[in-house]
C-alpha cells in the first residue's frame, strides 16, 4: 500500500470532519439565542469564539508540525476534539457552553497541519493544486450547516455535538494507520527559531491577505445562518442550508485558485480576487434589503474568496520551503482572525444601529487595500522573482 498517495485524500477528509466540529456553533446559534436569551452580540460571540482559539493555535500548531510530523500532529489534534464536544453536549448554561465552545475551537488548527502535512510530501509544481485540494476540507463548515440543525431538531441539540465523535473517532483511525510521516527536519529548530519569519515583509503581506479572503469565507460562513435568520426570518434549518451553500462555493473554487496560481501567477489572480471582493461587498451593503440581490452578492464574494484561499496558499511555500509549518501557522492564523472579529463587529453594528450596512463597507475597504499591496508586491513583478527562501 502507497501511504504517500493516501496522504492528500486522507488529510482532506480528516479536516473537513475537524472544520464541522470548529462550526458546530453556528447554524445552532439562533437556538441557543432563544434558550438562553442572547443578544445579538452574545450571540455572535458565541459563533466566533471557536474561531479564536482554532487561529491562534495555528501557529505553534504549524510549528509543532514542522518538528514532529503532521501524523502525530494531527492524530493528537482530533483526539483532543473528542473532549470539549462530549462536554458541550453537556452543558447546561451559556457560561457553560462558552467555555467548551472556547476548546472547540482547537479543530480550526487542523487546517495549519493538513497545509504542513501535505506540502512536505508534494513536488514544488503540484503544490498550488495539491494545497487548493486539501483546503477542500473547509467544506466541513458547509456539512456542519446541512447536518446540525437536522441532527438538532431529530435528536436533541446534544447529539449534534456527540454525533460528531464518530467520526472523529474514524479520521484518527485513518490518519495514524494509513498516511506515512513526513521527513524529519535536518536540522533542529527551536520555536523561537520559526518565528523568525515574522521579519520578512511577505509573511505579513500574506498574512494580509489571507485575513480578507480567508477571514471573510469563514466570517460568512459561521455568520450568514444568523444573518439571514434575521435579516429574512427564515428557519435555523432553512437558513442553515443558504449558509452551506456560500460554503461549498467558496470551497469548491478555492483548488481552483491554486491551479490557476500554478498556471498563471497568484499576483494576477489575486489583483482579480480582491477587485471582486470589492464590488460584492458593496453590492451587499446597499443591496441586502431584497435577499436575491442579497445572496448573488454573497455567492460572488464566495468564488472570488475561494479564488483568494488558493492562490495565497500557493505563495506560502514558494516563499517559505523551509518553513511551510511556520509560515502556514502565522497566516492561518491571521485568515482565522479575519474570521473572528467580523460576526462580533457585525452584531455590535446591529445593535448599535440596527443593520449590518457598515460591516459590509468595511471589508470592501480592506479588500482595496490588499488589492493595492499586491499591485505593488506581487503582480507586477515576474513569478520567478518572487520568492524569498527562508533559512531554516
Amino acid at each position: 500500500m502507497n501511504k504517500q498517495k493516501l496522504v492528500l485524500p486522507v488529510t482532506t477528509i480528516a479536516m473537513t470532519f475537524a472544520f464541522t466540529v470548529w462550526a458546530v456553533l453556528s447554524p445552532l446559534a439562533s437556538t441557543f439565542q432563544e434558550m438562553y436569551h442572547l443578544t445579538s452580540t452574545q450571540k455572535s460571540i458565541l459563533v466566533a469564539i471557536p474561531v479564536l482559539l482554532g487561529s491562534i493555535m495555528r501557529i505553534p500548531l504549524g510549528i509543532l508540525t514542522d518538528r514532529y510530523g503532521g501524523r502525530k500532529m494531527f492524530t493528537v489534534l482530533l483526539l483532543f476534539t473528542i473532549i470539549p464536544l462530549i462536554g458541550a453536549g453537556f452543558a447546561n448554561s451559556f457560561a457553560v457552553l462558552m467555555f467548551w465552545a472556547f476548546f472547540i475551537g482547537m479543530a480550526g488548527t487542523s487546517f495549519a497541519i493538513s497545509i504542513a502535512f501535505v506540502s512536505k510530501l508534494t513536488p514544488p509544481q503540484k503544490q498550488g493544486t495539491a494545497l487548493g485540494i486539501n483546503a477542500m476540507g473547509n467544506i466541513g463548515t458547509a456539512i456542519a450547516g446541512f447536518v446540525i440543525p437536522t441532527i438538532a431538531v431529530a435528536f436533541g441539540v446534544q447529539w449534534a455535538f456527540w454525533g460528531l465523535i464518530i467520526p472523529i473517532v474514524a479520521m484518527i483511525i485513518l490518519v495514524w494507520f494509513f498516511t506515512p510521516e513526513t521527513p524529519k527536519p535536518t536540522e533542529h529548530t527551536t520555536i523561537l527559531s520559526s518565528l523568525s519569519v515574522l521579519k520578512y515583509k511577505n509573511t505579513w503581506t500574506l498574512s494580509l491577505f489571507y485575513f480578507v479572503t480567508f477571514g471573510s469565507f469563514v466570517a460568512l460562513g459561521i455568520y450568514l445562518p444568523s444573518l439571514l435568520t434575521d435579516l429574512y426570518g427564515l428557519s435555523p434549518v432553512d437558513a442553515g442550508l443558504r449558509a452551506a451553500g456560500f460554503v461549498v462555493v467558496a470551497t469548491l473554487t478555492r483548488p481552483i485558485g491554486g491551479l490557476l496560481a500554478d498556471k498563471i501567477s497568484a499576483g494576477k489572480i489575486l489583483t482579480f480576487v480582491y477587485m471582486g471582493i470589492a464590488i460584492g461587498a458593496i453590492v451587499v451593503a446597499f443591496g441586502m434589503k431584497d435577499i436575491v440581490i442579497m445572496r448573488i452578492g454573497v455567492i460572488f464574494i464566495a468564488i472570488m474568496a475561494g479564488l483568494g484561499n488558493g492562490s495565497v496558499f500557493k505563495l506560502v511555500p514558494d516563499l517559505f520551503p523551509k518553513a511551510t509549518g511556520a509560515v502556514t501557522g502565522i497566516v492561518g492564523a491571521w485568515g482565522g482572525l479575519g474570521g473572528f472579529f467580523p460576526p462580533i463587529l457585525m452584531g455590535i453594528v446591529k445593535d448599535v444601529t440596527g443593520n449590518y450596512v457598515l460591516g459590509f463597507i468595511l471589508l470592501g475597504v480592506l479588500a482595496i487595500v490588499c488589492l493595492i499591496v499586491n499591485r505593488f508586491m506581487f503582480d507586477k513583478k515576474q513569478k520567478e522573482k518572487v520568492y524569498e527562501f527562508d533559512p531554516a
